[in-house]
């Protein structure tokens, strides 16, 4: 990772056009109409159940379809809203309403394009898979609890926002089922689940879509009696007006209340959208550039909350719809967003006949989709430290929420990491003879052994010496108190790749009491990225830089030198 250095932002729409050509137009144009339809019922759905309005996800999926394509860092991405933050979306429309929603959407976009400017978008992609899977099937499941009230066409308002009490709701009201409302529900899965069985070239969600809307408004024109809610009888008419820019009160008051769930909506964002670049740069053979690729993410972010939008992100799914019909530049993705664009102009008012239930179902696959069950399964036969990261991750997704669940499986995620890497640092005491190569792959014939005159203390240190470690360390070294003091102590750091501020202390704290109790300290094999950090901490200074030696064999030469020395001056007392 390097902060330094010149701004990692070269958008892969900027380079493709410099070698375009009629070809790829024509590969580009085809591909971008497919992925356009497809991405149309999505659009809906997601805004739909983020607690916004069909328009405001199809606007959402306009725009930042069309900046993630202009500004980002892959060349087949597909940006838009995703099933992944309809979870978040609903919690922050809820407790701060749509003017929040914006303002954490923009302060998302900011942190994002921070992180392309720092250079994170390595770092961001070594979240744990664990918390990944966790909070993805959470989510998975949190979709589907809110689609059941219009699957079964219970008709329910106000449903709490809390898992536990909405199913609490739900089965309290299970007499209210209304079979037309079911059989439009299932009808409509099994178009979504039976069409890739035909032809996995047709959007089975679209399909759906068209067939059960033509059904059911043919149904009303000849029974007026069926009550079968549709978006119009929900939302009221769609209108085909583009929205105006629209401005948002950022106050500290705002930014201090909603960092979270903008942070929330920025990790949740940088995630996906590089775990789908990841996947289609495994499938097209390109590479991604990461940091482009979170700016662009963040410039999108910033722009659509203006419009009213919902987070965008890069969509796996709509990504490898546009691999597998031959996009391979952006220019796929911005024809995507002008299909789309066309749509809402010249095709909403039809979006108002579309059922309800409809929709339902499409949320329903996206959420079978989006569980993984398959991944969990596997992840059974993981460390338990893992498994216990994608549980309680996953816990709190559906319990509490998104944010919640990403701050505490990261922080519990880096708590097991580091007991796992404490356990396995090992501290080693040597007495007498000590086997220069031990722990090396060199055989028995190139092993030097030296002798460690009585008086003198090894200890090595086999990792990485941090707080942990250095704790421990220090536990060690005071159960030697009541043992006969060494003359010399050597510290033997070979395999110690970098050293932070606690084992700085503690380190500085062992040096002065043995320097008090006369026991010189001999530093041992130190690294020079570890040496740089013990001269800058004074440490260097402290114990005499001769006392820093490069190998072990120097400093076991040192201390016997002053074990001789002290016991030549202790015998004429003695006399």
């Amino acid at each position: 990772m390097n902060f330094s250095g010149a701004v990692d932002f070269r958008p892969k729409l900027w380079s493709a056009m410099r070698h375009y050509s009629v070809k790829k137009l024509q590969a580009d144009l085809i591909a971008g109409v497919v992925v356009g339809i497809v991405a149309l019922p999505l659009a809906i759905a997601f805004g739909i159940a983020s607690g916004v309005s069909p328009t405001i996800g199809l606007i959402t999926a306009i725009i930042g379809g069309f900046m993630v394509s202009a500004f980002g860092g892959n060349s087949v991405q597909i940006g838009g809203p995703t099933g992944a933050f309809i979870v978040i979306v609903y919690g922050i429309i809820a407790r701060f309403g749509l003017e929040g929603l914006a303002v954490a959407t923009f302060m998302a976009g900011l942190i994002l394009v921070l992180m392309g400017l720092f250079k994170l978008g390595t770092v961001i992609k070594f979240i744990p898979y664990p918390i990944v899977v966790g909070f993805t099937a959470g989510i998975a499941l949190t979709i589907l609890s809110t689609q059941v009230n219009d699957f079964l066409g219970l008709g329910l308002t106000n449903l709490p926002g809390d898992f536990v009490s909405k199913w609490g709701v739900y089965f309290s009201n299970l007499d209210r089922i209304d079979l037309p409302t079911v059989i439009v529900a299932v009808a409509s899965l099994a178009i979504i689940i039976l069409t890739p069985k035909v032809s996995k070239k047709l959007p089975g969600a679209l399909l759906a879509i068209i067939i059960i809307t033509a059904a059911v408004y043919l149904m009303k024109v000849y029974d007026p009696s069926v009550a079968i809610t549709t978006i119009g009888d929900r939302f009221g008419s769609m209108s085909t007006d583009l929205p105006e820019v629209h401005g948002f009160a950022l106050t500290m008051d705002n930014i201090n209340l909603l960092l979270p769930s903008a942070f929330t909506i920025a990790v949740l964002g940088a995630i996906e959208s590089l775990l789908s670049a990841t996947v289609a740069d495994g499938v097209t053979g390109s590479k991604t550039s990461t940091n482009t690729e979170l700016i662009g993410q963040g410039m999108a972010n910033i722009v659509v909350p203006f419009f009213g939008g919902i987070p965008v992100t890069g969509a796996i799914a709509r990504t490898m719809t546009n691999i597998t019909n031959g996009g391979r530049t952006p220019v796929a993705g911005v024809v995507h967003a002008i299909v789309l664009l066309l749509i809402f102009i010249f095709l909403m008012p039809l979006i108002n006949y579309v059922p309800m239930a409809c929709l339902a179902a499409v949320l329903v696959v996206v959420s079978y989709n989006m569980s993984g069950w398959r991944t969990i399964v596997g992840l059974m036969k993981a460390p338990k430290s893992d498994i216990s990261v994608m549980a309680v991750t996953f816990l709190l997704t559906v319990v509490f929420d998104l944010t919640i669940a990403i701050e505490i499986g990261l922080l519990l995620a880096v708590v097991l990491f580091l007991r796992r890497v404490m356990e396995n640092t090992e501290i080693k005491v040597y007495s007498e003879q000590l086997d220069v190569a031990e722990g090396t792959d060199l055989d028995a014939s190139h092993h030097e052994v030296l002798d460690v005159l009585p008086g003198v203390g090894v200890y090595e240190i086999d990792g990485p010496f941090f707080f942990g470690v250095a704790t421990k360390f220090d536990e060690m070294m005071r159960t030697t108190v009541g043992e006969k003091q060494p003359l010399v102590r050597i510290i033997r750091m070979r395999k110690v790749p970098f050293i932070d501020s606690t084992a700085l202390h503690n380190l500085e704290i062992l040096i002065k009491s043995s320097q008090r109790e006369g026991i010189h300290v001999v530093l041992s094999g130190v690294k020079d990225n570890v040496r740089e950090t013990l001269v800058h901490a004074g440490i260097g200074t402290l114990i005499g830089a001769d006392h820093i030696c490069s190998h072990i064999s120097g400093a076991v030469e040192m201390a016997n030198a002053i074990v001789r020395r002290s016991e030549a001056n202790a015998a004429p007392a003695l006399q």
